[in-house]
């Protein structure tokens, strides 16, 4: 049994953090933090947990919740974490993070991508990058993860085992990806009002969105090289899942069926990642509210392409879903626990 705190627990990913972690047997919640919303019982905010938890959102007081906590996940605006995680580490916790705040290695990428100076530059070189498919052992063993992105969380494990085996060209990915409103979080924005997103499709931050470096990050790991890719997000009318279709140009000759053989093995120790049946696509509605990524594949002979198409749920698999895998892992529990 360990216990655990959410920092930043009013938004969307606190929600579901709290919803899966009430049905772990081996978790006790301690603390739940908002700086908002300090003084309200969670119930108010998030009505659907009326049923789950009694509990007041807090102020965040670091002592106390490193004093109460053997875990702590952070879920902070981008930014906002950079100071409790050196905090909470200082007084040996176990930190899961879930802004973006720890993903890059390169402290100029973030300042870059974000326009902030990353302060513990360290720290960054410590934390594991938390994709429990490529990185499990390495998750097993840290007190720092970083939890991916939703949208690179989708196109990293579409395209790793292509790369892996050198079957694509991975300066020809172009990875068109779609999230429903969600997302975007619970904060206020006329574009996210109902009557601008229904019956509407729309690409935004096209050309420099903020996951693109996280994405070519992890896939130049994984390919051993530099790799540079075309990745456009878009929003549709939907609350929750992401839909991605990636483009990739074939190395040589592939069939259907080995290409489908690379899959299975790379992932045959990975219990969230199912690969669809030949000529079946993912569908966004079959994976939401679940830590499932699904994976179809199909070889372009006619334009020598690869054409992959991942769906996830980016509030479970590309957040606190994946967020919970990782603390399963951290604590020696099974890695499925809770989540099926």
């Amino acid at each position: 049994m360990i216990t655990v705190s959410i920092v930043g627990a009013s938004g969307y990913t606190g929600r579901e953090l709290i919803k899966i972690l009430f049905k772990h047997p081996q978790v006790k919640i301690a603390h739940l933090t908002s700086e908002t919303y300090k003084g309200k019982r969670i119930s108010e905010l998030h009505k659907g947990l009326v049923s789950f938890i009694d509990k007041k959102f807090e102020k965040l007081d670091i002592d106390k919740v490193a004093q109460d906590s053997d875990l702590v996940f952070l879920a902070l605006p981008h930014g906002k974490s950079q100071k409790p995680v050196a905090e909470f580490l200082k007084k040996g916790k176990k930190i899961i993070d879930l802004s973006a705040d720890y993903r890059l290695k390169d402290k100029s990428l973030y300042k870059r991508w974000y326009g902030l100076e990353h302060s513990y530059p360290r720290l960054l070189r410590r934390a594991v990058y938390g994709l429990p498919e490529i990185y499990k052992e390495e998750i097993k063993k840290s007190s720092l993860v970083a939890n991916p992105g939703c949208y690179p969380t989708g196109v990293i494990l579409g395209v790793a085992p292509l790369l892996a085996h050198r079957l694509g060209d991975g300066n020809s990915i172009i990875a068109d990806a779609k999230s429903g409103v969600s997302g975007a979080g619970r904060r206020l924005d006329i574009a996210y009002h109902f009557s601008e997103c229904h019956e509407n499709l729309v690409p935004y931050n096209v050309g420099e969105h903020r996951h693109t470096p996280e994405i070519e990050q992890e896939l130049s790991k994984i390919s051993k090289k530099k790799i540079t890719i075309s990745f456009t997000p878009h929003l549709v009318p939907m609350d929750r899942g992401i839909l991605s279709t990636i483009y990739v140009n074939l190395e040589g000759k592939v069939s259907i069926d080995r290409l489908r053989n690379v899959y299975k093995n790379y992932y045959r120790k990975a219990p969230f990642v199912k690969i669809l049946p030949k000529a079946t696509f993912p569908q966004a509605r079959n994976v939401v509210e679940t830590n499932f990524c699904e994976i179809g594949l199909m070889v372009d002979r006619r334009t020598k392409r690869i054409i992959i198409i991942t769906a996830i749920d980016n509030l479970v698999k590309g957040a606190s879903g994946q967020a919970v895998q990782n603390m399963n892992l951290m604590s020696g529990f099974r890695e499925t626990e809770a989540l099926l």
